[in-house]
């Protein structure tokens, strides 16, 4: 009766080993095994995703105990995914699946600085709950925020400032919008400018006037007078009169939203938005020393400090210049 007894203790055992010794798929872009259950664990391997490991220990809340070719680790359980049993006993010479893996929603991002702090909340103010080692891969589940990236982490979620992360999976294709879907307003036209030349123009051509009624056809004063005001015109000209006109790429070096601006003709412009991987195209209008272009979400505004270079605030922070 005793051998009876640990006989179906002994199969209960093996029934259960064999039970969690499951096939599993390596959803992350690139999984690491370490040596303990424990995150801060030696690392001693790498599996790349959609590669397929079989679990051994499945009892611990956060990570599978997995075997390996030559040996054993744990791995963090948000990143493996069950295959179902019917996809690994299905006969040899039946037609084969599609094993492509479905695309996840998630994007992974390089973390670009070291000790990245990882925060409760998308608040500056908030607690830090973890710190991200620079070239860490992360999977980015919420992109909404203007500041901030919701991530996946070891021991759940958190928030992460969008500045020190750089996007490297999936890589999508640039998509164009070649329709430009925003209209312009109608700007009142403001003839201040133009009375004030006029203005200009009168007074300088009454002194003008009297220098040559009264100068006793002194040709030196009259050509030096006559230069004079010439140039005054023209440089008045050039500030009130003359619309101002923005040509080419420009092109910024910091970390912003909009990183190019390239002005076209009929006064549009293309616009790389390097949040979404995309370029749209844009209506732009410029008053004074701002250029307005007119997206669907919000208006950008850029300062022309010359013809060679714009200023930018906000989501288009940072100076652009001419390539």
């Amino acid at each position: 009766m005793t051998r009876i007894f640990f006989l179906v203790i002994a199969l209960f055992i093996f029934s259960s080993q064999l039970m969690a010794q499951d096939l599993y798929r390596v959803t992350a872009d690139k999984l690491r095994v370490r040596q303990t259950k424990d995150a801060n664990s030696k690392v001693i391997a790498n599996i790349i995703q959609n590669e397929k490991v079989t679990v051994l220990d499945a009892s611990d809340a956060k990570f599978y105990k997995i075997k390996l070719r030559n040996k054993e680790g744990w791995a963090s359980k948000d990143f493996l995914e069950k295959i179902p049993a019917a996809t690994s006993t299905a006969p040899s010479n039946a037609a084969q699946p599609n094993t492509t893996a479905t695309p996840s929603e998630d994007v992974i991002y390089r973390v670009t600085t070291d000790n990245l702090r990882v925060r409760q909340k998308a608040d500056p103010k908030s607690k830090v709950t973890g710190y991200l080692p620079e070239n860490e891969n992360v999977a980015v589940i919420d992109s909404t925020n203007a500041n901030y990236f919701k991530i996946k982490v070891t021991n759940g979620e958190g928030w992460v400032s969008k500045e020190f992360l750089v996007r490297v999976s999936p890589v999508k294709a640039v998509v164009k919008k070649n329709a430009v879907s925003v209209e312009v307003p109608k700007i009142a036209k403001d003839y201040s400018n133009i009375i004030l030349f006029v203005i200009v123009a009168l007074v300088f051509g009454t002194i003008l006037f009297f220098i040559f009624k009264y100068s006793n056809q002194n040709k030196i004063l009259i050509g030096i007078s006559a230069i004079v005001v010439l140039v005054v015109v023209y440089f008045c000209f050039v500030t009130f009169i003359q619309p101002k006109t923005v040509s080419g790429t420009f092109v910024s070096d910091s970390d912003t939203q909009y990183k190019t601006f390239e002005f076209k003709a009929n006064d549009s412009v293309v616009v790389k938005d390097t949040y979404t991987d995309s370029t749209f195209t844009a209506k732009y209008v410029i008053e004074g020393d701002m250029i307005k272009l007119y997206d669907q979400q919000n208006m950008i505004m850029l300062l022309i400090r010359d013809e060679q270079t714009l200023v930018g605030e906000g989501f288009t922070r940072g100076t652009f210049t001419k390539k």
